[in-house]
């Protein structure tokens, strides 16, 4: 798997070696992240591979000292089985 963050879409996508994509779309309010909708292709669902690309966003918000702010219900759903990363949820927009 392969994720890169396409700037031109605001879109993070994942390319497995089948060729299926998933994709994390976002935008950007005063400075923070928005997680807006995540899209697993069928064939790849129950597999990991929406969390992995959950994780990779993530963890880039972590990297750039970024908060975000969770419309998503997959990434919601992921925040709440994994509270480590509850330090990024900008606590001023929590959706």
């Amino acid at each position: 798997m392969e994720i890169t963050n396409n700037k031109k879409t605001s879109t993070f996508e994942a390319t497995f070696e089948n060729g299926e994509v998933a994709t994390l779309t976002y935008r950007w309010l005063k400075g923070s992240m928005v997680l807006m909708h995540t899209v697993v292709p069928a064939a790849l669902r129950g597999m990991g591979a929406g969390s992995a690309l959950v994780v990779h966003v993530l963890e880039h918000a972590r990297e750039h000292h970024l908060k975000i702010i969770v419309y998503c219900p997959f990434v919601a759903k992921y925040m709440t089985d994994h509270p480590e990363y509850n330090d990024l949820i900008d606590e001023g927009h929590k959706h």
